[in-house]
């Protein structure tokens, strides 16, 4: 097989690394679905991968199109996309589905009730990733500097530790996996030290909200706190992509890139659930 890169910028590192890389046009640009049709179709692509949170809802609206080609792409419903692109919408479908997850709402909310909406608060953009313009506001004057920055939620405080869990979904809706990544460290939002940990109370809870979303394929991330004095847990967001510190559980055993390309090509699946190794620490 062949890996095969595209970017809309000549300096990205994947262009080089890859088999052979394209240019393309930015993803949100009419030609992108059309270029990357025309590409799949003269090279044959059996699988694409979107990576970054923008071209997800392009990709999800024109499955379709793709498989025509022969082409299957990892995304899931478009109503996946939106649901892990939107905190609003995230909360919502979680706690609809019966789902724990920390307490959220609008600064409006808070600032007509405040008794009920104690300090610390965590104040975020409503769509957003890599955890840019997150704040964590201890008084009154920090929250309003924080929440005059646009579409914004806000949340009480997760308590515990918190950990990424990696879950991948087959074409049947069924979790074929799940990894708890403890972050040990981050660097500019980011996860820049982790360490894999079983724990079945996570790995249950991820599973069974990845099985629950209504159209999930391909990874799902999503990002959950456990006070392990209390068992409490709390899901505080999801990505419906590969998460950027996914390389620990690939390296712990977790092979979601093959196990993709298994049920593409129609070869009998290896994947596991408890296959992978626990313990495994990896600095980013």
């Amino acid at each position: 097989g062949r890996v095969l890169a595209v970017d809309h910028s000549p300096l990205s590192s994947a262009l080089q690394t890859a088999d052979e890389g394209f240019l393309v046009p930015s993803c949100d640009d009419p030609a992108f679905v059309i270029e990357m049709l025309e590409l799949c179709h003269k090279h044959s692509v059996d699988l694409v991968v979107p990576t970054i949170d923008p071209e997800l809802p392009v990709y999800a609206a024109a499955r379709d199109e793709f498989a025509s080609a022969g082409t299957r792409v990892a995304v899931g419903s478009t109503e996946v996309v939106a649901i892990a692109a939107d905190k609003s919408r995230t909360h919502e479908w979680l706690t609809g589905n019966g789902f724990p997850m920390v307490d959220q709402a609008t600064p409006a909310e808070v600032r007509a009730d405040p008794r009920a909406w104690p300090f610390p608060l965590v104040v975020k953009p409503r769509y957003g990733s890599a955890a840019l313009g997150v704040s964590v506001v201890s008084d009154a004057m920090a929250f309003d500097l924080a929440a005059r920055g646009g579409d914004v939620v806000v949340q009480t405080v997760a308590p515990g530790v918190e950990y990424t869990l990696d879950t991948l979904v087959d074409r049947s809706g069924r979790c074929v996996c799940a990894v708890p990544r403890r972050r040990l460290e981050g660097r500019a939002g980011e996860v820049s030290k982790a360490m894999t940990v079983r724990s079945a109370e996570l790995e249950a809870l991820a599973v069974a909200v990845s099985e629950a979303l209504p159209g999930a394929y391909g990874v799902i991330t999503l990002q959950i706190f456990r006070d392990d004095d209390t068992g409490r847990m709390a899901v505080i967001e999801m990505n419906a992509r590969f998460g950027g510190g996914f390389p620990l559980s690939r390296e712990a055993g977790a092979d979601f890139p093959r196990w993709l390309l298994e049920e593409v090509t129609g070869m009998p699946s290896s994947s596991t659930n408890g296959g992978w190794r626990d313990g495994l620490v990896m600095l980013r």
